[in-house]
């Protein structure tokens, strides 16, 4: 990766706190999914936690306004900016519908997408760990392949638990609960998608 000197680590610095955050976010999801208990306080610090992103990235693109050298491509780091606080928009957005369309347990697909998400996150913080560390291409390329796989594991996810639907359905409260299940489960399936589009981001990055 090709780098303007000298280099200003605050970038780094912000990047990985970005992404430590996210990953809480993510972890925070699958432990909801998977101790289904004051989900709606619970949801709440999720929330906060994406309040702390939004500042995150406010420091980040600050930065980029006042600073001439940049450590890579500014339009780079533009974008993964927005990939980070889109992952975990994302993430709190699927949260809430368990709140408002008070869920009251989750399926095993729901916990599935957690777990997948989570580990996205996981790999997403270890990734952005190493960006300001040089001779570390090959293992980020490892946990962007981990990513990636991830995402691909959350489409098949999303088609079994599309196919499952409606298939005991009797009276019209249950397909109003199938329902809210379809529009979660595209939500979620959708966090992973933000996950790799992270990713594609930062291959992009370094790639150059």
């Amino acid at each position: 990766m090709v780098r303007l000197l000298p280099r200003d680590t605050r970038f780094f610095q912000y990047f990985q706190e970005g992404a430590e955050n996210a990953r809480d976010v993510a972890q925070g999801l699958s432990d909801i999914l998977n101790d289904f208990t004051d989900v709606a306080d619970r949801v709440r610090r999720l929330e906060d936690l994406e309040h702390r992103g939004d500042e995150i990235t406010h420091r980040v693109l600050t930065a980029l306004d006042n600073t001439f050298l940049t450590p890579f491509d500014r339009d780079d780091i533009r974008e993964l900016a927005a990939a980070l606080d889109d992952f975990i928009d994302y993430i709190t957005a699927a949260a809430g519908r368990l709140v408002l369309y008070k869920i009251d347990h989750p399926t095993e697909r729901a916990r599935l997408f957690g777990r997948i998400i989570a580990e996205q996150g996981a790999s997403i913080a270890a990734a952005m760990n190493l960006l300001s560390q040089d001779n570390h291409r090959r293992e980020i390329m490892t946990y962007i392949v981990e990513i990636n796989r991830l995402e691909n594991e959350a489409d098949d996810a999303l088609s079994e638990a599309l196919a499952e639907l409606y298939a005991d359905v009797h009276d019209i409260p249950s397909v109003i609960k199938e329902i809210r299940w379809e529009e979660i489960y595209h939500r979620l399936e959708d966090v992973a998608d933000r996950g790799e589009d992270l990713a594609n981001t930062l291959e992009g990055i370094i790639s150059k």
